[in-house]
């Protein structure tokens, strides 16, 4: 990882000391001899850590310390003085100095401020990273299966998490495409973190800054500086989930990052890197979408280096007993429940459905029938998979209540939401878990149905 530092500072000797041993130490390093050139060259180019001197030929380093502070307040900056001023010590603290270093520099303690800086910097971006995305822990539990098709996917897997050649997952909705990346991910040893985004669930023209991040005044409501979801992947992966659903404006931007691995921040000039390695995800015919030209075949080029191909749960059915019981052991650490027994009336249920949402629609089902079991044993009757379910009446159906079998889709989803959400006493994480839901679809939710969110 390579950081780069802005070196302040109108002492050339001091300047090109600084400059060479940083530099040697693996850092990319520019410098600056006065506040109009700091300016100039943070616009240019981003830099992720600041060396400030107090006097420079046209002005005061602790007013450019405030400048820089507001157009960003994660920038590190340590400001650098001759003067022993107390007072001034403390302003620069106050601003949003990092430290406050006195001349003549100590070499090697400037060294260890500069990596504590940093290390403090990368890590507030990975906590945001991670409090930006409601995911899934790790898990293999639904990529369980012995079916040629999932043993392929597992060899691929493993192949791509030793480079960080970008890739593409395809597969149908449900099928475990975030898990799989996911994967890939963890298993690289990449030292960024894994950032998500879904393309479909986010609006062309709040997409871009969600991607690139923006500027304070870009555009109405932008009222302070964004960090978008390449800056916070850096050096990590960036899963575009549904990116077939990406508009053709924004196509072309993502294609300059993967070509240049630079970008900018909407409402904004100054240049940003990004490494982050790219795994993008769709249920949709990328080339189909090429040859109707909604799709640009130069970025798909880009994005599938390798392909992952995910099979429907409907083509592996001899793997769902296996990922049914995997998948029922990690619904009760979730929900906090004994592991329940299933009968074998129930497994025939379950078998015979052709699962259209594929794992998702499967765990759902299960995660609702753990919640509603009153005993550590689900039944036939705990099962309501509409008219997609084929089994004959001698398995349990029969003994369904007929008013809750004429109920709509809606009635159900808005009871069963409402249930989850008393369950949890209102954690719309542990209620995101338990529906395995995105957290905005969760609120959707809870608007369209008007429903009760316990304190």
């Amino acid at each position: 990882m390579s950081f780069r530092l802005l070196i302040i500072e109108d002492d050339f000797a001091l300047a090109q000391m600084l400059a060479m041993h940083f530099e040697d130490e693996g850092y990319e390093v520019a410098t600056a001899q006065t506040c109009a050139e700091a300016v100039e060259s943070l616009k240019n180019e981003a830099s992720d850590l600041v060396l400030l001197d107090q006097q420079l030929p046209d002005g005061e380093g602790i007013d450019l310390l405030a400048e820089l502070v507001e157009q960003d307040a994660d920038l590190p900056i340590v400001m650098m003085t001759g003067a022993h001023d107390l007072d001034l010590a403390i302003r620069a603290i106050k601003l949003g100095a990092f430290d406050f270093i006195h001349k003549p520099v100590a070499i090697r303690a400037l060294q260890h401020t500069v990596e504590k800086a940093l290390q403090n910097r990368r890590l507030a971006r990975e906590v945001e990273a991670l409090q930006s995305e409601t995911r899934h822990p790790v898990s293999t539990s639904e990529l369980i299966g012995r079916c040629d098709a999932m043993l392929t996917v597992s060899k691929e897997i493993a192949l791509c998490s030793a480079s960080h050649a970008n890739v593409l997952i395809t597969g149908e909705s449900g099928t475990g495409k975030e898990v799989v990346a996911n994967l890939i991910h963890h298993h690289s040893g990449l030292p960024g973190p894994f950032v998500a985004v879904n393309c479909a669930a986010i609006v062309d023209t709040l997409l871009e800054s969600e991607l690139f991040g923006h500027e304070k005044g870009a555009f109405t409501g932008a009222v302070s500086r964004k960090v978008g979801k390449f800056e916070l992947a850096r050096d990590g992966t960036l899963f575009l989930d549904e990116i077939g659903e990406m508009a053709l404006p924004l196509q072309a931007k993502l294609l300059r990052v993967l070509q240049e691995h630079t970008f900018e921040r909407v409402g904004g000039n100054q240049r940003l890197t990004s490494n982050a390695r790219i795994i993008a995800a769709t249920n949709r015919d990328l080339n189909e979408a090429v040859r109707a030209k909604r799709f640009r075949e130069d970025l798909l080029y880009r994005l599938n280096v390798v392909t992952i191909e995910l099979p429907a749960l409907r083509d592996r059915p001899g793997d769902l007993p296996l990922l049914i019981q995997g998948l029922v052991e990690k619904i009760a650490r979730g929900i906090h429940k004994p592991i329940p027994l299933i009968t074998a009336d129930a497994m025939g249920v379950l078998s015979a459905h052709d699962w259209p949402g594929n794992v998702r629609e499967l765990e759902n089902t299960l995660t609702q029938a753990m919640v509603h079991a009153r005993k550590d044993v689900l039944t036939p009757d705990l099962f309501h998979l509409g008219a997609g379910n084929t089994v004959a009446p001698t398995i349990g159906v029969d003994d369904l209540d007929e008013r809750r079998i004429k109920r709509s889709i809606e009635e159900v989803e808005r009871e069963h939401i409402q249930r989850v959400l008393d369950y949890t006493g209102g954690h719309k994480g542990r209620t995101c878990q338990i529906l395995a839901i995105s957290r905005p679809a969760l609120d959707r939710k809870i608007r369209k149905y008007e429903l009760r969110v316990p304190d």
